[in-house]
C-alpha cells in the first residue's frame, strides 16, 4: 500500500510520533492522529511531536481516548480509512503492577473498541503494536513467533496477548487482515522519559544515582527506532495472508553493566550506582528471532547499539541545551 487515509493511534507519543513523520515524507498519505495527551508523562512532550502534523491538510489530529467508543465513531465517521495503526496503550511493565485494571481498559477494552470500528466500517487492513513482553519468561532462546504464550508475567504483557488474540478473531470471523508487531525495546530521538535509556541518562548528567535491579547481567534486544518504523512500515503493505505475527528487534542481546558503559561513554559523564533487587514482572532476557519478518517483510535492521546509543546521546544533549521537558 504505497498511499490513502491511514489512522494512526497514538500518534503523539514516542514511536508514533515517528511514523507519522515517515508517513509524511512519503506525501502520498491522509494522516489522522488518535491520541488521548494523558498525564503517563509530562504531555506538552507529545505536543511537541504533534508539531510535525501543524502545518498542511495532509494530517489532522483528534484529542480522543480509545476507551471512548463515541468519540472514536466521530472519528471514523469523518473518514474512510483504508488502514489502521494502532499503538496507543499504557506502556510499561513495572507501572501495570500498580494499576492492572487502567491497562486491562486501555490495552484490551480500547483495542476492541478500534477492531468493533474497523469491522462496521469495512477497514481492510489493521497493524497493532504488541510487544516482546507477551514472551514472558521463555526457555527458547531467541524468541520466535511459535513460541507459547500463554504465561504473561506482567498485566501489561497480559493486555498486549489479548490484543493479538483478538486480533486473530476479528481476521477469522470478518476478513480484516490484521498485523501484529511485537517490538524489542525500542530507543532513539523522542523516547519516552520513563524508559531506562532515556531515565539512565537524565539521572548521569544529574550526577544522580541510577537504580540497577540485578547485578546488571539481564540482557535486553534494544532496538534503534528507526528499525522500528521500517519494519512497521513494510506491515502497512503487507499482503500475503489474513493474520501474522512478527518480531521486530535487532536479533542481538546488550547486558545492562554494558548498556550503561556506552551511555558514561556517549555522555562523557560516570554513572552512580545504586544496586537493587530484580523486580517482579521483569524478565531475564529479550531476543528477536527475525528470520520471520526478513522474510515476509524485507526487515533489515542496520543499527547496532553502539552506533545508536550515541545518537541517542546526541538527540538527548541537544534536548538538554534547548531547555526541554525530559
Amino acid at each position: 500500500m504505497q498511499g490513502g487515509n491511514i489512522l494512526v493511534t497514538g500518534g503523539a507519543g514516542f514511536i508514533g510520533s515517528h511514523l507519522v513523520e515517515r508517513l509524511l515524507d512519503e506525501g502520498t498519505w491522509n494522516i489522522t492522529i488518535v491520541d488521548d495527551l494523558n498525564d503517563f508523562y509530562d504531555p506538552n512532550i507529545k505536543r511537541r511531536n504533534l508539531e510535525q502534523c501543524s502545518n498542511g491538510d495532509a494530517c489532522r489530529f483528534v484529542e480522543a481516548d480509545i476507551r471512548d467508543v463515541d468519540a472514536l465513531e466521530r472519528v471514523f465517521s469523518e473518514s474512510s480509512f483504508d488502514v489502521i495503526v494502532h499503538l496507543a496503550a499504557r506502556a510499561g511493565v513495572r507501572p501495570s503492577l500498580d494499576e492492572p485494571r487502567l491497562y486491562y481498559e486501555t490495552n484490551v477494552t480500547g483495542t476492541l473498541n478500534l477492531l468493533e470500528l474497523s469491522r462496521d466500517h469495512n477497514v481492510k487492513h489493521f497493524v497493532f503494536g504488541s510487544s516482546s513482553s507477551v514472551y514472558g519468561i521463555n526457555a527458547n532462546v531467541p524468541f520466535a513467533e511459535t513460541d507459547l504464550i500463554q504465561k504473561p508475567i506482567s498485566p501489561y504483557a497480559a493486555t498486549k496477548a489479548a490484543g493479538e488474540l483478538m486480533c486473530h478473531t476479528y481476521s477469522h470471523l470478518y476478513d480484516i487482515r490484521t498485523v501484529c508487531l511485537r517490538f524489542f525495546t525500542v530507543y532513539g530521538a523522542r523516547q519516552r522519559p520513563d524508559l531506562a535509556i532515556h531515565k539512565f541518562s537524565k539521572l548521569i548528567m544529574d550526577g544522580k544515582p541510577i537504580q540497577v535491579f540485578g547485578d546488571g547481567s539481564t540482557r535486553r534486544d534494544y532496538t534503534y527506532v528507526d528499525d522500528i518504523i521500517q519494519g512497521v512500515r513494510a506491515s502497512i503493505s503487507y499482503d500475503r495472508s489474513t493474520h501474522e505475527v512478527f518480531n521486530l528487534g535487532e536479533s542481538e542481546t546488550t547486558d545492562l553493566s554494558t548498556l550503561i558503559e556506552l551511555l558514561e561513554k556517549s555522555l562523557g559523564e560516570k554513572a552512580v550506582i545504586d544496586r537493587q533487587p530484580l523486580q517482579p514482572g521483569d524478565v531475564p532476557i529479550t531476543f528477536a528471532d527475525i528470520t520471520k519478518a526478513r522474510q515476509l517483510l524485507d526487515y533489515k535492521p542496520v543499527t547496532k547499539i553502539e552506533e545508536g546509543i550515541p545518537k541517542f546521546a546526541e538527540w538527548f544533549r541537544s534536548t538538554q541545551m534547548k531547555g526541554a521537558a525530559v
